[in-house]
């Protein structure tokens, strides 16, 4: 039987991001992607303008069919969140099917680029601080995990070298994986090498131990590919594939994607061409 995973983001039907690509994701590596939505968009937000509905008031309605129908999930994961009220919902549906045997994946969606998104207010970070409390797996960008540690961001981000960055940033990772927490993965970590090429990378910290994966930076900041990195975590999560294992090939799918959008000059706002390149996603790769 296929492993389910509950998807609690929002569903935008331009940018090839949030919901659109978890389920592609989730099912190219085999996992059953059981969508959430937060809101329904037009367009994800980075277009200039979009219809949004937020499903704040019919979220409860999926959690009780859901629980009437005994339903069980492998791993829960969450995302983009409208608002403050949201987070209500989100925490009934953990106390109804977060468990021992279900783990949790926190995307804590607040900005990027040492910018908060618009939605961000005190009250959110709080919330989404509670919210990250509960999880087994969290994968804030640099920006989010500032946020949630009280860091500055210039601070991390203005370093003069990478090794620099990570001396700031382990320390605090550790003590942050202290509780709950089983893996911190923080994504976006800028870079440069000697010869001036840019590149991206992730810090992984499990327990006491870290380990920083690099890729060439690929043109600028797409839409989508924290979505799509975060889903392709919590596909192999569920598959019992273990996350030093994901990182590298989830990096080499990205890094395809990125260089075939910038090929094809896809709009950032378009989100990444990944499509052709799922089965680079395939569970015979991570053996």
């Amino acid at each position: 039987m296929a492993k389910k995973v509950a998807v609690i983001n929002d569903l935008s039907s331009f940018g090839r991001c949030s919901l659109v690509a978890s389920i592609s994701v989730l099912s190219a590596m085999g996992v059953q992607a059981c969508p959430l939505p937060t809101a329904i968009l037009s367009a994800q937000t980075g277009y200039p303008d979009y219809f949004c509905e937020d499903y704040t008031t019919r979220m409860k309605h999926f959690r009780c069919h859901w629980l009437e129908m005994g339903q069980h999930f492998d791993g829960i994961y969450t995302g983009f969140m409208t608002g403050e009220a949201q987070f209500n919902e989100v925490f009934s549906f953990l106390d109804t099917f977060h468990s021992s045997s279900t783990f949790l994946l926190v995307d804590p969606v607040m900005g990027d680029d040492g910018e908060a998104y618009s939605i961000f207010t005190p009250q959110l970070l709080r919330q989404m601080k509670q919210l990250s409390a509960r999880a087994q797996i969290l994968t804030p960008n640099l920006t989010e995990f500032c946020l949630l540690t009280d860091l500055d961001y210039q601070t991390i981000a203005g370093s003069a070298t990478l090794q620099q960055q990570l001396e700031l940033l382990i320390p605090i990772g550790i003590q942050f994986c202290q509780n709950n927490l089983q893996h911190l993965i923080i994504t976006g970590i800028r870079s440069m090498d000697a010869y001036g090429h840019s590149f991206m990378g992730n810090l992984h910290i499990s327990g006491n131990q870290s380990h920083f994966y690099n890729f060439p930076q690929k043109g600028c900041s797409y839409s989508g590919t924290g979505d799509l990195f975060a889903s392709a975590i919590a596909a192999g999560v569920s598959q019992g594939i273990s996350v030093e294992k994901l990182i590298p090939q989830i990096g080499k799918f990205l890094v395809a994607s990125l260089e075939d959008s910038l090929l094809h000059q896809v709009p950032r706002n378009d989100g990444v061409n990944y499509e052709a390149f799922l089965s680079m996603l395939s569970p015979k790769h991570f053996i």
